[in-house]
């Protein structure tokens, strides 16, 4: 799996694609759902039990998806594969691809020449998992659903392209509604658990066209230590991985509260955009393996809506050995049953388990998501205020002001010169006092000779 960049606004937004690391070639020989009772197909699956690659593909037995076959091909379903697009070559793809469109503004316009320098193969890998046709004569890959159409929406990611990644998630999603998906996967993560606004509307858009969303949940090998979005979104089924044993894989998966259901992510098969074939591990994988069984069961149940859907898929996949608890950070509710999930009855729901993105909205984005309330009485008129005095105009703070004159500068005037005139009035009295003193005669004469002797 590898680790692209992309940028978002300003911010630096990781996006990996989720189990996207290949072994080197593997060395072997190669519209809405319909209404009404389901049909069962009229001819099994054909397989050559020679053919090395479909003894390859251990999940189609051991996760019940021959058994399902007996029901259900996916026949009259579309699965929107929103990756790096489906190569045009391989046989295995002949009259799989229904359609496409190219998002990222560097592709085909028909989504189907592969985008990135790196990872250009992965959206064939993973289309090839969710409804390859084989190469003939029951040979070669096949996928889950092998009679569903695909659409391939091709995405670039990091220095692909300068369109933001949000951006594109967020038309490919509109698109694949639009355009008749009743199944779509989404096998990338972001490594952050929110997400962008404009998927709350891209979501709730798939969400409101009765479309089920599988994304995975992200490898912990490729540096993903927990869920990120879109597998944080209410309502999507977000699928961890597993190996062959059925046990949480220790790289090609990881953890989160949102996992809602588990798959295989070791020693899957894909074939690339120039046919060859490759084995790689991660929940890239996984996911496309959920979202053909989703297919199974929406031909096989054309009744049900998509929260029924994912209801089925939860409630009879089968418990994992090392589950702590149901739902379970590493499995979510279990390991998916292809045949269960198509076969076994299961109890409606009303509302979609896996949770409400609509609901999250109104709680967490409360400001942008309520409109502005009605008023409930007739508006009171009130006059106008008196005009405001003009302003006295400013002056230079070095000149005196009329009002520092009159308040200040006079006032203080004034005092200061009685204070003067106080002054010098009593100077002038103390010294009309002493020299009243100086110049006055002696009362009486004392004679000295007169006194007797």
């Amino acid at each position: 799996m590898k680790r692209v960049v992309a940028a978002v606004a300003s911010v630096i937004l990781v996006t990996v694609l989720t189990g996207a690391t290949a072994a080197p070639t593997v060395a072997l020989s190669s519209a809405a759902p319909q209404t009404g009772a389901p049909q069962a197909p009229a001819n099994p699956v054909p397989e050559d039990p020679t053919d090395s690659i479909r003894a390859a593909e251990y999940w189609l037995g051991q996760y019940g998806v021959r058994e399902a076959w007996k029901t259900t091909r996916g026949a009259g379903q579309k699965i929107a594969i929103i990756d790096t697009g489906i190569g045009r070559g391989p046989t295995e793809f002949t009259g799989a691809v229904a359609g496409g469109i190219d998002v990222s503004g560097v592709g085909s316009s028909d989504g189907r020449s592969p985008v990135g320098a790196v990872d250009a193969n992965h959206g064939s890998w993973v289309a090839s998992l969710a409804a390859a046709r084989g190469t003939g004569n029951g040979r070669g890959m096949i996928g889950v659903a092998p009679e569903a159409e695909l659409l391939s929406i091709s995405v670039g990611f990091g220095a692909t392209t300068s369109k933001p990644f949000t951006e594109q998630i967020a038309e490919a999603m509109t698109w694949a509604v639009d355009n008749g998906a009743t199944v779509i996967n989404l096998s990338l993560t972001t490594n952050t658990l929110d997400w962008d606004t404009s998927w709350d509307t891209a979501f709730e858009y798939a969400f409101d066209h009765d479309v089920v969303v599988v994304v995975a949940a992200g490898n912990r090998g490729s540096g993903t230590d927990r869920v990120g979005a879109p597998a944080t979104i209410p309502g999507v089924l977000a699928v961890g991985g597993v190996n062959p044993a059925g046990t949480a894989s220790n790289d090609a998966s990881t953890q989160g509260i949102t996992i809602g259901i588990s798959a295989p992510s070791e020693r899957l098969i894909g074939v690339s955009a120039d046919g060859s074939l490759v084995q790689w591990n991660g929940t890239s994988g996984a996911a496309p393996i959920v979202a053909g069984i989703a297919a199974l069961v929406r031909a096989a149940h054309p009744d049900l809506d998509a929260n029924n859907v994912l209801n089925r898929l939860i409630r009879t996949a089968k418990p994992a050995a090392g589950a702590a608890s149901t739902p379970d950070k590493l499995y979510g509710y279990g390991l998916v049953d292809a045949a269960g999930a198509v076969s076994a009855q299961v109890p409606t729901v009303t509302e979609n388990p896996l949770g409400s993105l609509k609901e999250w909205i109104r709680l967490y984005r409360r400001a942008n998501a309520e409109p502005t309330p009605e008023p409930t009485s007739t508006p009171v008129a009130i006059p106008p205020l008196p005009p405001v005095p003009r302003a006295p105009e400013a002056g230079s703070p070095l000149l005196p002001s009329r009002d520092s004159v009159l308040y200040g500068s006079l006032p203080l005037g004034g005092a200061t010169l009685a204070a003067i005139m106080i002054a010098l009035g009593v100077s002038a009295a103390a010294r009309r006092i002493r020299q009243a003193r100086t110049f006055r005669e002696p009362s009486r004469t004392t004679n000295e000779e007169s006194l007797p002797s």
